[in-house]
């Protein structure tokens, strides 16, 4: 299967699985309401940090390790490795556990509601079966076996939307209905570990002894460790002091914790769409890349690096003009909640800062960039922390928002710098120059065409209408500017093309 299929059939899961998530936390915003989604989003930001110690620097580093021992023909040090990798991740989550029950009553009290604390130690059973399970990830990853990666991240999503609409709809319990969704978390983390420990098993993977590979694991694990970990406790450490900095301007407890449940709970997932071909993108590209680099294909690396970065533009430019729109009516038709509807709309041109920053990221860490990644990472969380801290009192919820800009900003423009340094020169500029070419007069033909069509029309298909023109808008002006050939990319998905009078 080829870069493009294979790319096509990951974004396909991938799509599958974040619009069963999407729709899951409509779910649960209906049945929990913005405060107690709030209270579900801080326990797992919480609990998100201790998981991101305990694995989350391994994966891409183990994929990458693979890549290079795959590249040398080394098996045996590609099991070694895993085997290294697994060790490491239990080594860090067991005795976290255990230590963080051993402290359970002076650690609840970090949590500002002691529901959080409730809902974090159901959560924390986990940790060991979901640490041990991305390192199996990052295996399947490393080995090129994409479809196995996603499906089975692909179950996991079934599995905890199924458990939890289950439990809170279904079930006639006392429990309270927020623990019922930290439960379903929980059953689902067990049922992906089972099945790709299954699967590793039966395609032939085995634990060699893991000498001479601690050592390379830790020392490229460590600052991706550190940077997704400082994203962690800066994400747990904004969930407590939002909060606290809304109520020191005047807002109650429950609304500040509402206001906190609406961004990250309600805006973040929408603009977060974007992820999800962005993530594949980056899943099929990172094996390539670190494969081209160890084999001084620079020239081949150059390209996949452009190629990569213009893909990441055109997903994000497809959608700003509809979140700009479109994103009031999308907030209050989903989760029926105004305020969301606005955020979406205010933060539209996040997409392209923050689609940037992942993109340029995974490709980054594929060189071996990890320290530079964490330092600019630590730049952007710093001027997020500054807008907590002082703008809450004058623009709200929309503190967050003029954060994460700030923040993805700084990402991605300090990533892109060093990507030119090391690629010899970037030419996405000029992709970029020409989407912008292409965004703005859809932008502006959407807003007239929305004010036109409210006035004759019932509020769905005004929506609806209003939509299909953008689309269409796009297509044209997208196509007449070269941003993207329709019958190439169907062609490389679906086409088949003849060789020497053979169908290859």
């Amino acid at each position: 299967m080829n870069l493009y299929r294979t790319a096509f059939v990951v974004t396909i899961f991938s799509a599958l699985e974040h619009c069963l998530g999407f729709l899951y936390r409509i779910i649960l915003s209906r049945i929990l309401g913005p405060e107690g989604l709030g209270v579900y989003q801080v326990s797992l930001t919480v609990f998100a940090v201790f998981l991101t110690i305990t694995s989350s620097g391994l994966p891409i580093t183990l994929s990458r390790i693979i890549s290079k021992h795959r590249a040398r023909g080394e098996r045996r040090r590609e099991q070694a490795a895993t085997s290294a990798a697994i060790l490491l991740t239990l080594f860090a989550s067991v005795p976290v556990t255990l230590l963080l029950f051993l402290l359970k009553a002076p650690f609840s009290r970090v949590f500002s509601d002691p529901r959080c604390a409730d809902l974090f130690y159901i959560l924390i059973l986990g940790l060991s079966f979901t640490s041990v399970y991305s390192i199996l990830r990052g295996c399947f990853w490393g080995n090129k076996r994409f479809f196995v990666y996603s499906l089975v991240e692909l179950i996991e999503e079934i599995v905890m939307i199924g458990v939890g609409v289950f439990l809170l709809l279904g079930l006639d319990t006392k429990v309270a209905d927020i623990k019922l969704a930290a439960l379903a978390v929980l059953i689902s983390y067990l049922c992906s570990f089972t099945i790709a420990l299954i699967y590793f098993f039966i395609r032939g993977g085995k634990l060699r002894s893991p000498r001479g590979e601690f050592l390379p694991l830790l020392k490229s694990s460590l600052p991706v460790t550190a940077m997704r970990t400082s994203s962690s406790l800066v994400n747990s450490f904004i969930s407590v002091l939002f909060p606290m900095r809304l109520m020191a301007a005047g807002v109650s407890s429950a609304h500040a914790m509402s206001e906190y449940g609406i961004v990250y709970g309600m805006v973040m997932p929408v603009l977060m769409i974007p992820s999800t071909l962005i993530g594949s993108i980056a899943l099929v590209l990172v094996p390539e890349l670190s494969e081209c680099y160890y084999k001084k294909e620079l020239e081949k690396l150059s390209a996949l690096v452009e190629r990569a970065l213009n893909a990441t533009l055109l997903i994000a430019g497809i959608l700003i003009p509809f979140f700009v729109v479109c994103g009031g009516d999308v907030g209050a038709m989903l989760y029926s909640n105004a305020s969301s509807g606005r955020l979406i709309s205010a933060c539209a041109l996040l997409l392209l800062p923050m689609s940037l920053t992942m993109i340029s990221t995974s490709i980054l860490n594929s060189l071996g960039c990890e320290k530079q990644t964490l330092l600019f990472f630590l730049c952007g969380a710093g001027a997020m922390l500054l807008c907590v801290w002082f703008l809450p009192k004058y623009l709200g919820s929309g503190a967050l928002c003029v954060g994460m800009a700030c923040d993805y900003t700084i990402s991605a423009g300090c990533s892109l710098a060093l990507l030119k340094k090391k690629t010899g020169g970037l030419g996405s500029w000029k992709y970029f120059l020409k989407l912008a070419a292409a965004v703005l007069p859809a932008i502006g033909l959407g807003y007239f065409v929305r004010a036109f069509l409210v006035t004759y029309f019932s509020h769905i298909p005004a929506l609806a209408l209003t939509i299909a023109v953008i689309g269409g808008a796009e297509i044209l002006l997208f196509t007449a500017l070269r941003l993207m050939d329709l019958k190439a990319i169907f062609a490389r998905f679906f086409g088949r093309r003849r060789r020497s009078g053979k169908v290859s």
